[in-house]
C-alpha cells in the first residue's frame, strides 16, 4: 500500500499528515510519534525528512495541499493514513473531523 506511492507521493502524504497534525493548532507528542513511524516506513531520504520536520515546526503552506493533486488510485491510502493520524492522540478534536470530513469529499 505505501510501498506504491512514488517519492513525490510520499512527500505529499506527509505534507497532508502534517497539516492534520497542525488542525488543532498544537502538535502533540503522540502525533510526532506517529510521523517519525510513518517518515521510517515511508523510507524518506535526509532532504524529505527535513522538509517534514519543518512542517512540524511550522504547519504547511494550505495553497500547497491540494486534494487534486492526489492521484485517484492512492486516494484510499491518503484517507487511511490521515485517519490514522487523527486518532495518534487519541483525542477526537472537532477541526480534525472537519478537515477529514472536507477531505474525503474532494477525494470522493
Amino acid at each position: 500500500m505505501l510501498n506504491d506511492l512514488s517519492p513525490d507521493d510520499r512527500l505529499r502524504l506527509m505534507k497532508f499528515v502534517c497539516s492534520f497534525a497542525w488542525a488543532d493548532l498544537e502538535i502533540r507528542d503522540s502525533e510526532r510519534n506517529f510521523v517519525a513511524n510513518l517518515v521510517r516506513r515511508l523510507d524518506l531520504g535526509e532532504d524529505e525528512i527535513s522538509q517534514v520536520q519543518g512542517w512540524l515546526t511550522t504547519p504547511p503552506d494550505p495553497e500547497e495541499i491540494d486534494p487534486q493533486d492526489v492521484p485517484p488510485e492512492h486516494r484510499k491510502v491518503f484517507l487511511d493514513v490521515m485517519l490514522q493520524m487523527i486518532a495518534a492522540d487519541g483525542e477526537l478534536d472537532p477541526a480534525e473531523t472537519e478537515s477529514f470530513n472536507l477531505l474525503s469529499q474532494l477525494l470522493a
